[in-house]
Order: structure tokens, then C-alpha cells, then sequence
């Protein structure tokens, strides 16, 4: 395994980070078989695990403390806050009054006196930015967290929190997770160079592009849209949809590239995330030990620029043949009052 640095934290983590949301109710919800697969990764090597409290409402997180008990000094840890946990009003965001309850629930789940890195799964436009970063950076004060980071943020949101965070004496965010696949590029254009200007660890989701790069779903195979990751997003799998026909044909050349090289698809698509200079980690998210067995015995591939460029390619640089975020878009794009003058400023002008 290798292990790089997280951004300006001094914070050694393997280059293939723990991503626990499978391990959840509707997943895999046998709790042994779960911890033994956390086992399992930090024998080989992984000392980066990653959850949120939103994965099974914390039921992911209290797998992770069961698994980490004993082990928790060796073990670089983050989770999330942002989504709604339970009923009720004021149990999700980026608040202040959200954050402070939220951060205590992830600490009792995760059984640890702290975290080593506190991310904000999304953004939050009902609250001012200057508002999360105070309480993030009282949290780093009062020990319950070391650092913090943001998930999935525009590059701008980035660029606007650095400069509050300056301006206010406030911490930083130190690290962004965003989605990065050889199927989802379009984070190179702007995204990972401002995490490079800023000094920032990257951490990214979805290598293996919900699924899609799995190998499991090919061109001249009936897709079963009745299990699996198809149930949850079908309209990502169905090959009459033009786009998803354009990934099946993706694929074909990725496993003959694979093939070429001496690799499997996923161990090719995971190499591929890490090999960019402002990754830090790539998240892998196994549902069950053998998943896990195969994505790790690629840990070391290395990626040589021929593999690269025949990569770049198929797929060119800072190209998305899909919207890896197209759950959560942003509000600028689905309020209609934020894209249009109200009808009487129409008229005047």
C-alpha cells in the first residue's frame, strides 16, 4: 500500500481509502461480516476509513466503531454532516446548532473521543459559510476533531470559503471529496486545481462510477435493472438512454485496455483516480470481502503514460459522460427563481 500526505495536515493516509456507506440496512447489514471486512483492509494495509452520519442514519458509523475498537490509534477517521438524521426540523445543514448536536451523535456512534477529519457532505446555501467554518474551527479547539473538510463542492464555494477563512481568522477546509471517475473528468478543469492551489488533500468518490466500471455491465449483456445498483438509479443503467450507451461503449475499450495491461476494469479505473497529482486517496466502497480482495490486489498498479494517454482518448481530459452528482443538483439550476427577474423587473426592462 502507499501512503501520501493529506494535504497540509501532516496526516500520513494510504492512497486507497475505506468507504463504508455499503454498510448499511438494504446493503450489507450483518455487522460481523462488516467489521470483518474493516479487518480485513487494515491488515492489508488501508489506515484511511471513510462514513458519514447519514449512511443508514449512523448505522454505518456505529459498524466502524465496533470494528475500530483497539485499533482506533492506527486509524485515520472520517465522517460527514450535512443530511437529515431522523424527523424533525433542524437536524440536517450546515448550522452552527446542527453541527454541534451532529458531530457529538457521530463521536457516541463511532465510539472515539475524536475525529480526525470532519467533512461537510455538502453545501449548505441557507447558511453563511463564515458560520460553518466558526464552529468547525471550535470543534478543531476543543479537540473533538483535528481537521475539516468540504464534500463535493463546486470550485468556487472552495475559493469563497478560503477567503472567508483568511479574512476572519477562521480555519480551513483542509481536504474536498469530490466525485472522480475515468467516466466523470470534469473536476479537472477546475476543482482539483483549486484544491492544488489551496494546499488541499483530495479524497474522491465514485472511481468506479456507480458501479459502471465494475465490469459487470457490458454492451452485449441484458443489464438486470431488478438488482443491484440499477435499483437505486436505474435511469443511470438503461442502455435505450443515449448516454449509458456511450459509457457501455466506454467500457469495451477500458476492458480491452485492462486486458492489455494485465489488469481487471476496476483495478485499471482505481489506478487511473490516483495517478492524478491532486489526489490523495481514491475511496473504495466493497460490499463484500471478495470486492474488496479484488480492488486491493491492485494497490500497486502504476499507471504508465501509454495506459494514460490511451485513457485520455477514450475519454478526454476534464469530460463527463454523465452528471456524478445529478441527485443533488445545485438550486441554481433547479430554483426557477434564481434564474429568472421576476415578471414585473421583465416588463420595465
Amino acid at each position: 500500500m502507499r501512503y501520501r500526505t493529506l494535504g497540509g495536515t501532516g496526516i500520513e493516509v494510504s492512497a486507497y481509502c475505506l468507504g463504508t456507506m455499503m454498510f448499511q440496512d438494504g446493503c450489507n447489514s450483518d455487522h460481523d461480516d462488516c467489521v470483518r471486512i474493516i479487518h480485513a483492509a487494515l491488515d492489508q494495509g488501508i489506515n484511511f476509513v471513510d462514513t458519514a452520519d447519514m449512511y443508514g442514519q449512523g448505522e454505518s458509523e456505529e459498524i466502524v466503531g465496533k470494528a475500530l475498537r483497539g485499533r482506533r490509534d492506527d486509524v485515520v477517521l472520517a465522517t460527514k454532516v450535512r443530511f437529515q438524521m431522523g424527523e424533525g426540523r433542524n437536524r440536517s445543514g450546515n448550522s452552527r446548532r446542527w453541527i454541534l448536536k451532529a458531530v457529538d451523535d457521530s463521536l457516541r456512534r463511532l465510539n472515539t473521543d475524536w475525529i480526525d477529519l470532519y467533512q461537510v457532505h455538502r453545501p449548505d446555501d441557507s447558511t453563511d459559510v463564515e458560520e460553518t467554518l466558526s464552529v468547525l474551527s471550535d470543534l478543531v479547539h476543543q479537540g473533538k476533531i483535528r481537521a475539516f473538510g468540504c464534500s463535493t463542492f463546486p470550485a468556487e464555494e472552495i475559493v469563497e470559503a478560503h477567503h472567508v477563512s483568511e479574512r476572519r481568522g477562521l480555519g480551513r477546509f483542509r481536504t474536498e471529496q469530490p466525485p472522480y471517475s475515468i467516466l466523470a473528468r470534469g473536476i479537472e478543469a477546475s476543482v482539483l486545481p483549486v484544491c492544488q492551489r489551496y494546499g488541499m488533500g483530495v479524497l474522491v468518490w465514485s472511481p468506479l462510477a456507480f458501479g459502471f466500471l465494475t465490469g459487470k455491465y457490458r454492451k452485449y449483456q441484458p443489464i438486470d435493472l431488478s438488482t443491484g445498483r440499477p435499483t437505486i438509479r436505474p435511469e443511470r443503467f438503461d442502455p435505450a438512454i443515449a448516454e449509458n450507451a456511450a459509457k457501455l461503449d466506454v467500457v469495451e475499450q477500458l476492458v480491452e485496455l485492462a486486458e492489455n495491461i494485465g489488469c481487471t476494469l476496476p483495478q485499471l479505473a482505481i489506478a487511473f483516480t490516483v495517478a492524478h497529482p491532486a489526489v490523495t486517496s481514491a475511496i473504495i466502497g466493497p460490499r463484500t470481502m471478495p470486492q474488496l480482495e479484488d480492488l486491493l490486489k491492485g494497490a500497486a498498479l502504476t499507471l504508465d503514460d501509454a495506459a494514460l494517454d490511451r485513457i485520455d482518448e477514450i475519454v478526454p481530459p476534464g469530460t463527463n459522460l454523465y452528471n456524478p452528482n445529478a441527485p443533488l443538483p445545485p438550486r441554481s439550476l433547479t430554483d426557477n427563481a434564481r434564474r429568472r427577474r421576476p415578471l414585473t423587473d421583465r416588463a420595465a426592462a
